[in-house]
Order: structure tokens, then C-alpha cells, then sequence
């Protein structure tokens, strides 16, 4: 490791509210070294974004506030300077030119009336001094370097016109402008597709050893954490748990937490009924408080595993049945240039003369890209979406030719439960509202008591307790949120729902608790899934079979196990190349590769 480059000492970051003072970050110390890539691991809520505004001394008062420790950088010009005790004037000279940040939500950070290439640009101005013929040049330099395509023409983009991963590689941009010492990134890639994520990672392991950087790398994922950091912090309650190199934390985890973390990430090598959760390593006491378990990883899976016999049992019976849903020369074409008299030009083909079969109790996971068509195709099917010709058999059928009342009354059969759960829920009534308003749309039950109590049940069902049905959706996390969505779908008592990317945004640990709730559900209901993701991972632990897009056609059909196993398409080997796996052997053959170069 090369010399210390910044050390926290004892920082304690909290926030006031009028009843209690809560510790966000509870007295945590680590050294950040010169060169290195140190990875921060938790679930929302342990304190690790908050030790990153902390640093960047971005923590507003009120209701935060930096009230103990720390925070030393060995700057090269001043020498050893301490953070908290610098006055707000003096802080600015650092922040950005000397520590940048990238921030978890390209959209929310960049400013949607300016263009990319000016607010990178103003930077440069702030910071450097320079003329803005000079900063659009530097600007432009900067977008080659992190490899945007057409950086002239993106200067004068606007953020709402890129994808995802293009925003977040202006905020790489914007963030090593200045040619930063140190660069936090605070979750760039948690809701990116998994090849998106893949190609931030590689960038920004290639721009940390071009530049010389030293990155505090901050996610949920240890399956990231293994790909590109050199020592791993994990945090737990605003406190560190552990610490130590990844190969010691991913081959040999002391604390119950870290294990946790570890283990409930879908695997790939093997099935099982239900994925570990933080609360098989974690015991609740009578009084609420956790304790430790002794429990080994080994010990909590090896329970869990679904043997090959009782794989092709299920399938046996699955595949015997006629389908449920069948779907013939589906096409979906949007307008694109319209001419002088409003006839198009050309057609963007979300959904190209796409064909399957869905059968009873099956889980069918539609994978891909963004862009490649799957929620587009899932919105067609509930007609959400109207198609441009093709078939949508739903036992026996045609659904096409149903009229909108009937395709109304359709809709108590087929649900779909939304990517993003906060924009599906009126954040003007409360859960229980949201919950009893299909009910009384559909004239489910005779009355508002019987429909509370099917409520109340609903939200047993989904782990919700019955003082949240009075709340309202922005009292909830993001993963309670979605669970509260799940309710709202079964409220109908549906046979089939598609599942549109509805864990995607969430923690691993939070989304092993969705997916292990979602297949508790199917196994009491019997119900039949589209379950529609970026991530082959997690596409594998829930689906029976799997279908591929790309560009609006279904490249690979298939079980999920022989996908995987044997992939015939160069697409789908990209997307399961890119899965963070966390493997030991492609740890220790980076760690080797990295030695290597260094000798």
C-alpha cells in the first residue's frame, strides 16, 4: 500500500429531529492510502452515504451535523489539514479540486436546463481559471477520456436526452475534471443494467490507475466490491463491522453481517428454495435488539438447496399443462420523424414479431438490456400499451379483441407490479387507500370493513404490520414500498402478474427479502410470473425458463439452467459475463493479474 492519503478518526455525523439526536455515523476510523480502492459496504441506512457527505463536508445543518472526530488529508500543498475544524470558505478549495464526488442519481445531480458540456464546463471555469473556449475544449477532452460517443455532439445534450449509463459518465467527467487526489463514488451503478455496470467499473478502475487516484468506492454490493476494490469496510448501525483486504473478507468473513451480505445474492452455480437473508446471521432478541449468530455460511445454505430431481419433477408438471398465455407475432412500432403531412418516416421496433408460451404455476424471466423491448412487451400485454398487430392468447382468448370494459374486468386476472414502487403509489393517500381502491373499482366485497380487513390481511401477508395501512408511501423505505406494491397487485386475487424490473433499485439483502416473498407467494396462490430483469442472477434463482431480448426480438429461448450453463448467443454471453459474481478464483486471478503489473 502506498502512503496514508486521508484518515478518519472517530466521526460522529448526526441528526436532529425535535424527539432525539440519531447517529447516522457512530464514532467510525479508517485510513484511505494513496493509489487504492477502497470499498464501503452496507445496506441503505448504516451510515456509509452519510460518511461520504461527511467527508465532503456537504452534511447541512440542520438537521446534520459533524459533532466528534477527524478527517485528515496529507494534502501535498498544505500538508496535514483537518476537515471538520476547516472553516466553509477554506473547505471549497478542496471540495471538487482536491476530493470529487459522483453521486448515486445522475438525473437528480445534473441540472436539466443546461447542457452536459456546460456544467462539466463551469467546473473548470470555478476551479482553473480558465477561458471557456479553453474548459469546452477540456470538456470535450474529458468526455473522450471516459468515453462517451460523439463528445462534440453531447457537450450540447441535455441530460433528460442520454441513457442512464451516458449521465453517469458525465458525472465521471464533471468529477475528475480537476484532476482529483481522491474520488468518492456514492453507488454509481446500482440501478445501471448489469454490462452498463460492468463498463463503469472497468472505466473507473482505467481512469484510477491513468491519474493515480485513490477511489472510495460505496454500494450494497459485495459482488462489485470484488471486481475493483482492493480493501473492503463493511458498516453496520453507522459503525464498522469489519475490515480487512477483499480476499480476507470474501474467504473468510467474521462478522455475522458480512456473511449475510455474502450470502443473499442469487447464486449461479446452484438453486435454492429460498435466498439467505441478514436475518439467518442475525438473531432478534425478545426484546428487539440483535445478536450475533455462530452460524457458518455453508451451514445456512446447504439447507436450502433444490436438488436436480426436484427441478425436473416441477418442470414435469408445469409443462404437461396447455399454457396459460400464448403470444403469436407480437409487434409493438413506435413513430419516429414524422413528415410534413404527420405520415413517419421510420418506425422504432420496441417489439419485433415476438412469439412464446407461458404455462400455469411457471415463472418465465424475459432478461435484457434497457432498450431491448421486455417492459414494453410487458405493458402490451396487459394492453397498457396498445400493439401493432400479433396475438395475446390468455386462456383461450384473444385479448385483442376485447373490448375495453371487458379488458377492464381482465385485469383483476393479470397484474403487474412496477419497477419504480414511490412513482406507483399516490403519495397523497395513505397505503390502506391505496390498497382498498381496486377493490372498490372492481365492486370486490360488500363493504369498507370487510375491505380493511382483506387489507390488513394483505399486508400480513407481505410482512407489513397492520399500524401501516394509516401511513403514508413516503413514510417507507424503498424495499417496504415494494412490498406494499406486491399487496396492492394481490388485492384483485390475480392469477398471473408480471414483476417489471421490481427489484432492480433495491439492496441486495433488501431484494433477496422481495424475491423470497414473491416466490413464498407463488407457492401458496399458484400463481403464474413474467418476471422481467436486467440481471441473469437473479433472472436464474426465479425463473423456470428464460427468454432473451435484444432489439426487440427474442434472440434465446430456453430453461435457465441451460442458458446459463451453455449460452448460444454472443449477447447472452455478455450479460452473464458481466454478473458480479464474487468469485474466490476471479479475486485471487485479479489480485494476481494487479501484482503482476506492479512488478
Amino acid at each position: 500500500m502506498g502512503p496514508r492519503l486521508f484518515e478518519v478518526k472517530n466521526l460522529v455525523t448526526e441528526f436532529r429531529t425535535e424527539d432525539e439526536a440519531v447517529r447516522a455515523v457512530n464514532g467510525i476510523s479508517f485510513t484511505l492510502h494513496k493509489g487504492e480502492i477502497l470499498g464501503i459496504v452496507g445496506e441503505s441506512g448504516t451510515g456509509k452515504s452519510v460518511t461520504a457527505l461527511s467527508i465532503m463536508r456537504l452534511v447541512k445543518s440542520p438537521p446534520g451535523k459533524i459533532t466528534g472526530g477527524q478527517m485528515i488529508y496529507h494534502s501535498k500543498k498544505y500538508g496535514a489539514v483537518d476537515l471538520v475544524s476547516m472553516p466553509e470558505e477554506q473547505i471549497r478549495l478542496y471540495r471538487g479540486n482536491e476530493i470529487a464526488m459522483i453521486f448515486q442519481e445522475p438525473m437528480t445531480s445534473l441540472n436539466p436546463v443546461y447542457t452536459c458540456g456546460d456544467q462539466v464546463a463551469e467546473a473548470i471555469i470555478l476551479h482553473q481559471r480558465c477561458t471557456a473556449k479553453s474548459a469546452k475544449q477540456k470538456t470535450i477532452d474529458l468526455f473522450n477520456e471516459v468515453q462517451l460517443p460523439r463528445p462534440e455532439v453531447i457537450f450540447d445534450t441535455f441530460p433528460h436526452q442520454l441513457s442512464g449509463g451516458q449521465r453517469q459518465r458525465v458525472m465521471i467527467a464533471m468529477a475528475i475534471s480537476c484532476n482529483p487526489t481522491i474520488l468518492i463514488a456514492d453507488e454509481p451503478t446500482t440501478a445501471l443494467d448489469v454490462t452498463v455496470e460492468h463498463t463503469i467499473l472497468q472505466l473507473l478502475k482505467k481512469l484510477q490507475k491513468e491519474r493515480g487516484m485513490s477511489i472510495m468506492f460505496i454500494t450494497h454490493d459485495l459482488g462489485v466490491i470484488a471486481e475493483l476494490a482492493d480493501r473492503v469496510i463493511v458498516m453496520y448501525k453507522g459503525r464498522i463491522v469489519e475490515e480487512g483486504n477483499v480476499w480476507k473478507i470474501f474467504s473468510n468473513p467474521q462478522h455475522p453481517y458480512t456473511k449475510g451480505l455474502l450470502s443473499c445474492r442469487p447464486p449461479l452455480n446452484k438453486h435454492y428454495h429460498w435466498l439467505p437473508t441478514i436475518s439467518d446471521f442475525m438473531i432478534t432478541r425478545p426484546d428487539g435488539s440483535l445478536t450475533e449468530s455462530s452460524f457458518t455460511i455453508e451451514q445456512v445454505t446447504s439447507k436450502l438447496i433444490i436438488s436436480k430431481r426436484e427441478r425436473e419433477d416441477r418442470h414435469k408438471e408445469i409443462y404437461s399443462a396447455q399454457p396459460i398465455l400464448q403470444v403469436k407475432n407480437l409487434k409493438k412500432y413506435f413513430p419516429v420523424n414524422k413528415g410534413l403531412f404527420g405520415h413517419s418516416k421510420f418506425f422504432m421496433k420496441a417489439v419485433d414479431d415476438v412469439s412464446f408460451d407461458v404455462y400455469p404455476g411457471e415463472t418465465l424471466g424475459l432478461v435484457g438490456e434497457s432498450g431491448c423491448g421486455k417492459t414494453t412487451l410487458g405493458r402490451t400485454l396487459l394492453r397498457l400499451i396498445e400493439p401493432t398487430s400479433g396475438e395475446i392468447i390468455y386462456k383461450g382468448k384473444n385479448i385483442l379483441s376485447l373490448s375495453a370494459e371487458k379488458m377492464r374486468f381482465l385485469r383483476k386476472s393479470i397484474q403487474i407490479i412496477f419497477q419504480d414502487p414511490y412513482s406507483s403509489l399516490n403519495p397523497r393517500i395513505t397505503v390502506g387507500e391505496a390498497l382498498m381502491e381496486p377493490m372498490r373499482v372492481h365492486n370486490l366485497y360488500e363493504n369498507d370493513k370487510l375491505r380493511k380487513e382483506k387489507t390488513i390481511d394483505l399486508l400480513h401477508k407481505v410482512n407489513m404490520a397492520e399500524g401501516h395501512f394509516y401511513r403514508y408511501p413516503h413514510e417507507f423505505s424503498g424495499g417496504q414500498r415494494q412490498r406494499i406494491c406486491i399487496a396492492r397487485a394481490l388485492a384483485l386475487n390475480p392469477e398471473f402478474i408480471i414483476c417489471d424490473e421490481s427489484v432492480s433499485a433495491l439492496d441486495v439483502s433488501i431484494q433477496a427479502q422481495v424475491l423470497n416473498l414473491l416466490r413464498q407467494l407463488q407457492k401458496e396462490f399458484l400463481f403464474t410470473y413474467i418476471f422481467i430483469t436486467h440481471d441473469l442472477s437473479v433472472a436464474k434463482f426465479m425463473s423456470d425458463r428464460m427468454l432473451v431480448m435484444q432489439g426487440g426480438k427474442i434472440v434465446e429461448m430456453g430453461e435457465s439452467d441451460s442458458i446459463y450453463a451453455n449460452p448460444q448467443t454472443e449477447y447472452t454471453k455478455k450479460l452473464i459475463s458481466a454478473i458480479p459474481k464474487g468469485e474466490l478464483h476471479d479475486i485471487k486471478k485479479r489480485m494476481e493479474e494487479e501484482q503482476n503489473i506492479v512488478n
